[in-house]
């Protein structure tokens, strides 16, 4: 794990810079920020600022992104219930399973897990978030895999938003604590930030009441994070940059056996060019570990049995980037740039227990890389803005291995999976045409793709009952899609958007049902009578259509943000899955919406925010639904002095059933009634 006082030495160094004396000249700004790439005007976006990033009732990234809608996670439940591996996002109800279909960024560094592609949520703290911009559409055109339902980038707090010191504490319900500290050193031409988070709770039940058995209990979980960033001036126009980040998370899942760990650190230098000649030169590493146990449940919920211990499942990812901005005119921009990214992983379990013990040990992961080069170009020409993006990857997935032993002595399989190689390319162009200042008519069209992560090609897993095995043989998805929409803008005090879209995912990576237990199926070993096989396949097709609405007004004191999504998804499931045709994506709700009304005077602050998810399948075959839930949050702030603040926060204030899964026949809630009261220390200057 990469130690957090890497950054010591830079950071040292600028607090060894003595403070500017009065009457000195004014030093040089020093932003913080990446190479300013032009922004696509033709696809639809969103910018979440740091007043609401730092303002939600829970105070976690989910909630953040839950003000875009359509913007999801595989599962419904946040980082303190549901399994990480439940936690790849998506957009656009392009549906998805561990692994994600939107790629999200922070300071230009792309945040999948290397071995699964999911989100480590408990690794970010809200309060070094500067802004969150979301773009939606196809976006392997800059950023190449991973960018199918679209982009989300953040980028850090810089001093301009940060205070010398600012902490907060909240105790909740069910024993929970929140607390969080940012401290900010500015001198001469650099600055250090230094931030750390630590959340804790007894956790609730996460079956709900008439189902619960003897064996179900509540799901405690405790995380914490830290990060430093250093930002120097080492040029006239040149910075350098460092991030490095670390955390630990340990949750379970309200069952005996279902222990989770993960633990991880990134860091990574950046140096930006801010001259006539902007470029941006960035590399980084990931490193990650995560274990987790799983359990079989009998159906009257009287015991539990241990099914799997992935005791140790290590992920790397190294990658680097490169971008040129050449000076071709105030009318035209031009973005040149090349990256490449390798990732690795391995999982190692224990499985097939007998009497509580385990009988067989598995190893099983591989590596995946791609390398790529971008073009992106757009030109005013009067009241319309052309954009195009091309850019074409190379990838390989090698060294696929699956290896399992029988403890007792014997090896039971011992596979080494052919190499592969190949190339895709992907593009973007659009035009938005400024009818009159207020308003701007729309359109784009895309082609976009995914990498299978090492995660999808290599390891079987097990979610209660039920088995999947994997595929070493998938095939990389491709989407391509259209999409026309009308931004009217008001001022800068009120937005509104609307969007129209069509996407067709291209041997979309699902986990198909085969069959039924009770049996012993390849590459799972047995299935009980309660539970299902499935296999890592690609379907046919995945097809979305649908309409995003969002807006946005500032009127003083008052400040209101609306988004809404419909989408109708259907399944082509092929020769593969014939019985798929036109069944909805799993995990998919019809209807997505958030809005929150804020007001603000001075230091006194309330807000509340109302999130409605449609219902849902959660299952391939649609045979089991999610209902669709309501949920209402809000926070109050008030002074108590200069610099101190009480605030209440409420996740969920009239306890909705927020449906996430099941388990076997029981139904799994997530995101229960939170009540939070604490203390915030904002600083001082």
């Amino acid at each position: 794990m990469i130690d957090l006082l890497a950054t010591a030495p830079l950071a040292l160094a600028i607090a060894a810079t003595p403070p500017r004396k009065e009457g000195e000249p004014q030093a040089i700004v020093v932003t913080g920020r990446g190479l300013e790439l032009p922004e696509t005007s033709s696809n639809a976006r969103i910018v979440i600022d740091r007043e609401r990033a730092t303002q939600t009732a829970s105070g976690r990234l989910e909630d953040v992104l839950g003000d875009v809608a359509g913007l999801q996670s595989f599962r419904r439940a946040d980082s303190r219930s549901a399994n990480p591996t439940a936690q790849g996002i998506t957009l656009r109800g392009l549906g998805g399973n561990a692994a994600s279909r939107a790629l999200l960024i922070v300071d230009g560094v792309p945040q999948a897990d290397p071995f699964g592609g999911w989100i480590a949520f408990p690794g970010y703290s809200t309060d070094r978030i500067g802004a969150v911009r979301v773009r939606r559409g196809g976006g392997s055109g800059r950023w190449g895999s991973g960018a199918i339902g679209g982009v989300i980038e953040i980028d850090s707090a810089t001093p301009d938003q940060l205070r010398p010191l600012t902490a907060e504490i909240a105790y909740g319900e069910r024993n929970a604590v929140d607390a969080r500290g940012t401290a900010t050193l500015e001198r001469g031409s650099g600055f250090a930030t230094l931030s750390a988070g630590y959340m804790r709770g007894d956790g609730f039940f996460p079956i709900v009441e008439d189902d619960r058995g003897p064996i179900d209990r509540a799901a405690p979980y405790e995380q914490f994070n830290a990060a430093v960033r250093a930002v120097v001036r080492v040029a006239p126009d040149i910075e350098l940059q460092t991030n490095v980040q670390g955390f630990t998370d340990r949750r379970d899942r309200g069952l005996p056996f279902t222990e989770i760990e993960s633990d991880g650190a990134d860091g990574s230098v950046r140096l930006v060019g801010t001259g006539a000649w902007g470029f941006s030169v960035l590399g980084y590493v990931q490193t990650r570990r995560f274990a987790s146990n799983f359990a079989s449940v009998s159906d009257d919920r009287t015991s539990a049995n241990q099914v799997l211990n992935q005791y140790n499942t290590p992920g790397t990812g190294i990658g680097g980037r490169v971008e040129v901005l050449p000076p071709l005119g105030p009318d035209i921009d031009l973005a040149l740039g090349a990256d490449v990214r390798a990732l690795s992983g391995e999982t190692q379990e224990l499985y097939t227990f007998a009497a509580g013990s385990p009988t067989r040990r598995r190893e099983a992961g591989g590596q995946t890389r791609t390398l790529g080069a971008f073009a992106s170009l757009s030109a005013r020409l009067g009241p319309v803005r052309v954009e195009g993006e091309g850019r074409i990857d190379g990838w390989r997935i090698s060294n696929g291995r699956l290896f399992e032993t029988a403890l007792a002595g014997g090896t039971l399989t011992d596979t080494d999976f052919a190499d592969r190689s190949g190339s895709e390319a992907t593009g973007h162009v659009g035009l938005a045409w400024t009818l009159a200042p207020p308003l701007t008519l729309r359109a784009a069209a895309y082609r976009a793709w995914r990498l299978p992560t090492p995660n999808e090609l290599y390891r079987p897993f097990r979610a209660g009952a039920d088995a999947t095995a994997a595929n070493a043989e998938l095939r990389p998805e491709t989407m391509e899609g259209v999409e026309g929409g009308v931004d009217l803008a008001l001022g800068r005090r009120v937005t509104l958007g609307a969007t129209l879209f069509h996407n067709v995912l291209h041997d979309a990576v699902a986990n198909v049902t085969i069959a039924r237990g009770p049996g012993t199926f390849p590459g799972v070993g047995f299935v009980s009578a309660a539970g299902f096989y499935r296999r890592r396949d690609n379907l046919e097709a995945i097809r979305s259509t649908g309409v995003e609405v969002d807006a946005r007004a500032s009127l003083g004191e008052v400040s209101l943000g609306a988004s809404y999504a419909w989408v109708d998804a259907s399944v082509e499931g092929g020769s593969l899955a014939p019985t798929l045709d036109g069944v909805r994506p799993a995990q998919v709700p019809q209807h997505q919406a958030s809005a929150t009304l804020g007001w603000v005077r001075g230091a006194w602050g309330a807000s509340t925010t109302l999130r409605y998810v449609g219902s849902q399948f959660e299952d391939d075959q649609n045979s089991r639904a999610l209902a669709d839930a309501l949920t209402v949050d809000a926070v109050v702030s008030a002074p108590l002095f200069e610099g101190l603040s009480v605030f209440a926060r409420g996740e969920n204030l009239f306890d909705a059933r927020v449906e996430t899964g099941f388990s076997n026949d029981a139904i799994e809630r997530a995101r229960p009634r939170q009540l939070w009261i604490g203390l915030r220390f904002g600083g001082w200057g």
